[in-house]
């Protein structure tokens, strides 16, 4: 029984001695159209999902990766409305960087000038809260903590499936806190 894709999977056992980890039915499937004197054609690579892409928008450049950094750019050659969003994006995360709320106001002019639909809800709301918007981009103090402690009263809540009261979530937040302290 194992002697018969001897003659077959030569070609699989070649590229298996040489680091390839895929399986026998992958090689199959990319030299069939060989065997049927048919040409391979160039692998296409798979499109990123709106999700990646945002993630590598919102990334900073020297975080990202060669790859993502050269996917990117011919993204970003091949639409100018993404670009345009990149080029915005980074604006903002300049003044987050620098702490320097001076700019926001002509930022926000231009991504009304803009005419992004994807940014028009996030700079209304901006401009709804600019003074809070303003006051977090200038001072040195943020929320996280709060937010962490938040999050794990949402989680002892979400585990006790809401049949805690109130001592015993108390207690479980208390413990969670000391072993954040002893185990960072």
């Amino acid at each position: 029984m194992g002697g018969r894709r001897t003659h077959r999977d030569g070609a699989h056992q070649e590229i298996v001695a040489k680091g390839y980890r895929g399986h026998y039915q992958r090689v199959k499937m990319a030299i069939a159209p060989l065997r049927r004197g048919l040409p391979i054609h160039t692998p296409r690579e798979r499109p990123p999902s709106p999700r990646q892409v945002a993630r590598w928008i919102t990334t900073a450049p020297s975080r990202r990766g060669l790859y993502v950094t050269e996917t990117l750019r011919r993204l970003l050659e091949h639409c100018p409305e993404l670009d345009q969003t990149h080029d915005l994006v980074r604006q903002f995360a300049a003044l987050l960087d620098s702490h320097d709320a001076t700019m926001l106001t002509h930022w926000l002019e231009q991504l009304a000038a803009s005419r992004l639909p994807a940014l028009a809800s996030p700079a209304n709301a901006i401009r709804e809260d600019q003074p809070a918007v303003v006051q977090g981009i200038t001072t040195p103090f943020n929320s996280g903590v709060n937010e962490g402690r938040i999050t794990d009263l949402k989680l002892q809540k979400r585990i006790t499936a809401g049949r805690a009261g109130v001592p015993l979530l108390r207690h479980r937040v208390i413990l969670m806190a000391l072993l954040r302290r002893r185990y960072p």
